[in-house]
């Protein structure tokens, strides 16, 4: 599986010339590829060159006082294979900026849906405008709702736009979005349960706790969030978000309804799909909250969770399910070492 679009850098000289013979040539000759002008200038005295490839890939490449820059959702030229790959806050401003203006306009001229939801078009475009998950990602969002059942699309993109607007994930966007993954083959479980994550972390945010993604911890596993009061200074004095703060350790599961998966009832589901995270990467976290997002479910099958109310083989834990209208309810199991009152109606 391709990762989420980054800069390819290469230190050598660059010239018009060269740029048509080492780029353009190998490009045009394997692939059937053209040369054209871009739809903005990069300023800051960058020279550019868009490639259109003739089965819809694009490539960009800038370059200045022996310095390029390559970024494209098609086959990289050999000149560049062996060039290092960066991320988009780790290349000079314009050239991140250019980029940026040239691939969402190209996106939202292919997919004018997305034009209402500017955030997340932004956010979410390293892997809207990637090599292999460009169609099933948007295809993820335009025809399944972002995972919500029986919801309409643009009231699901409007729930995750009003989200990522608050610029929560804006310093960990390449993080965040690459959770969706850039296959060709298109994975609703996957994908749903990415999502599962912003959804506990609109919990968390709206509750007025400031997120860390992707915690690492001694047993070698990852964990998704800490999660810090954000008015609670770092031992430090520094940044509340910093690593040198506790915090409450948060892990996400979301479980497929059954009519996806072998359990045959709701809250079997719910129980099959905490107790893998139990016996797996909480084994030795028994302090971390399990967040079980039900979001997959529909309204009767949530019904009868939150009506069994199941106990969990993990604890603390929460079980909720988010609604593309902003209400998000659930119940608590164990005591929680967090003060959710303002992310979830708690029942």
């Amino acid at each position: 599986m391709a990762s989420p679009l980054r800069f390819r850098k290469s230190t050598e000289r660059w010239t018009p010339d060269r740029v048509e013979r080492k780029l353009l040539a190998p490009l045009d000759d394997n692939l059937g590829a053209d040369a054209v002008d871009p739809r903005f200038d990069p300023g800051g005295g960058w020279s550019v060159r868009r490639f259109d490839v003739d089965n819809g890939d694009i490539a960009l490449f800038l370059w200045r006082d022996g310095e390029g820059y390559w970024l494209g959702n098609t086959e990289t030229p050999q000149t560049l294979w062996r060039t290092d790959k960066f991320g988009w806050t780790e290349v000079p401003y314009h050239v991140a900026r250019f980029c940026q203006r040239e691939l969402l306009t190209e996106l939202l001229d292919a997919e004018p849906w997305l034009e209402p939801y500017d955030h997340l078009a932004w956010f979410f475009l390293p892997v809207f405008m990637s090599k292999d998950g460009r169609k099933t990602t948007r295809t993820f969002f335009r025809e399944h709702a972002a995972g919500f059942p029986d919801a309409d699309r643009d009231d699901a993109l409007a729930f995750y736009d009003d989200f990522l607007s608050t610029g929560v994930f804006d310093d960990e966007r390449e993080v965040m979005a690459g959770k969706l993954g850039t296959s060709e083959v298109f994975d609703r479980v996957r994908m749903t349960a990415a999502m599962g994550e912003f959804n506990a972390a609109k919990i968390l945010t709206d509750a007025g706790y400031g997120i860390t993604p992707e915690i690492q911890v001694g047993t070698g596993h990852s964990l998704d969030f800490r999660a810090v009061e954000e008015d609670r200074p770092a031992a430090d004095g520094g940044d509340p978000r910093g690593t040198d703060v506790r915090g409450t350790i948060v892990e996400v599961t979301r479980p497929q309804p059954p009519t996806r998966r072998n359990a045959n009832t709701p809250t079997a589901a719910v129980r099959e799909t905490a107790d893998g995270k139990a016996s797996g990467q909480l084994s030795e976290h028994g302090d971390a909250v399990l967040f079980v997002d039900c979001s997959s479910f529909r309204d009767d099958e949530w019904a009868a969770v939150r009506g069994e109310r199941p106990t969990l083989p993990h604890h603390p834990a929460i079980v909720f399910r988010a609604r593309p209208t902003g209400r998000i309810e659930g119940y608590a199991t164990g005591t929680v070492p967090l003060d959710l009152a303002d992310g979830i109606n708690l029942a």
